[in-house]
């Protein structure tokens, strides 16, 4: 059987052999339309060509590695789609992860082996993800190479991020709830100094001051992310007197422990009480009864949007280093399930 060449693929695509070493070597500072580079990929694809790796990486000076390190993001199933997101963004430019999953709270120097590691294997940049959003601190040995943070800012502002729009996605939230006719609304939050716990926060209080709902500090209570005991907050604040008609939870798990305080203090979601949480965890929120109405964090597009400026940094793009500036907010779309209805008297 022949073996299929370049020019087999400039030939399928009707481009210039030169045009098709450009696309498929991801070539920096030349000027191929998109609609002419997925010409390209997709006549490459479909004959089974592919760069000579080894080869590229000595012409190039580059792998066509991409370094990922995870924040136990490798063992969550919900964060996990910023690797598939990552990997599908990756696959398009024909570049491969290479994935190590570190642990959450490791030390500097378990950090910096772990950046080694990737560094060893000749990577050509490196995304490092956490667990949930906050600031960290990069090891030392990560600066020169090309990198971006996704659900993490850099302390130094120096690496580009990407993070979720923690307080669009609480406006939605709770103006999901303002609408529905509900203005004693209850807010479950954790009281870690992430930036997560003060945005959403935030996102509440603007809702409620954009309505002109009065600020109740009684209807907010908070608990350790560790635990987040959700259903003994919630089983407080319902046993009120005066207790709020819904409840927004900072996420799905502790919305989960309010709807077994509901059922236990004979309240039926939503006729008595309205929900939404955050986190859009599926194996929780669409398996609550009812489904839980829930703000979905964009982990997909989040890998992919890391993956797709790793390639501009790649390349030398300088204009792509400003987005250290400030972080990238990704939209937070709200996910509308059952757990919310009109208010009826207590």
């Amino acid at each position: 059987m022949k073996s299929v060449g370049i020019r087999d693929v400039a030939e399928r695509a009707g481009v210039s052999v030169t045009t098709v070493s450009h696309v498929l070597n991801d070539t920096p500072h030349t000027r191929v339309a998109e609609e002419t580079r997925v010409r390209v990929r997709d006549a490459a694809r479909s004959l089974g060509y592919g760069p000579n790796r080894m080869a590229q990486a000595l012409r190039t000076n580059r792998s066509g590695l991409i370094g990922l390190l995870s924040e136990e993001i490798a063992t969550t199933p919900h964060a996990g789609r910023i690797i598939l997101g990552a990997q599908d963004a990756a696959r398009e430019h024909d570049l491969t992860l290479v994935i190590i999953n570190t642990e959450r709270e490791a030390e500097g120097s378990a950090h910096r082996n772990d950046v080694q590691a990737l560094i060893d294997r000749q990577v050509d940049a490196i995304l490092y993800a956490t667990m949930y959003h906050r600031q960290v601190s990069l090891p030392p040995n990560m600066q020169g190479l090309p990198a971006v943070l996704i659900d993490s800012t850099d302390r130094a502002g120096i690496v580009p991020a990407v993070v979720p729009d923690e307080v669009g996605g609480a406006i939605a939230a709770v103006t999901h709830l303002v609408e529905a006719g509900h203005t004693r609304i209850g807010f479950l939050n954790n009281d870690d100094d992430v930036p997560a716990t003060h945005l959403r926060f935030a996102g509440y209080r603007q809702v409620l001051g954009e309505h002109g709902i009065p600020f109740d500090e009684s209807l907010v209570a908070s608990s350790p992310s560790e635990t987040l005991p959700g259903y003994a907050l919630a089983r407080e604040m319902l046993s009120r007197d005066d207790r709020p008609t819904a409840l927004f939870c900072y996420n799905d798990r502790m919305a989960m422990g309010a709807y077994r305080a509901a059922a236990e203090l004979g309240l039926e979601i939503p006729r008595d009480l309205s929900i939404v949480g955050f986190d859009n965890q599926e194996l929780i929120a669409a398996n609550l009864f009812p489904g839980l109405t829930t703000v979905a964090l964009p982990h997909y597009e989040m890998g992919a949007w890391a993956v797709e400026t790793l390639v501009h940094l790649i390349h030398g793009e300088a204009e792509f280093r400003l987005l250290a500036d400030k972080p990238t907010l990704l939209h937070c779309p709200l996910v509308i399930r059952d757990s919310v209805a009109e208010p009826r008297a207590n």
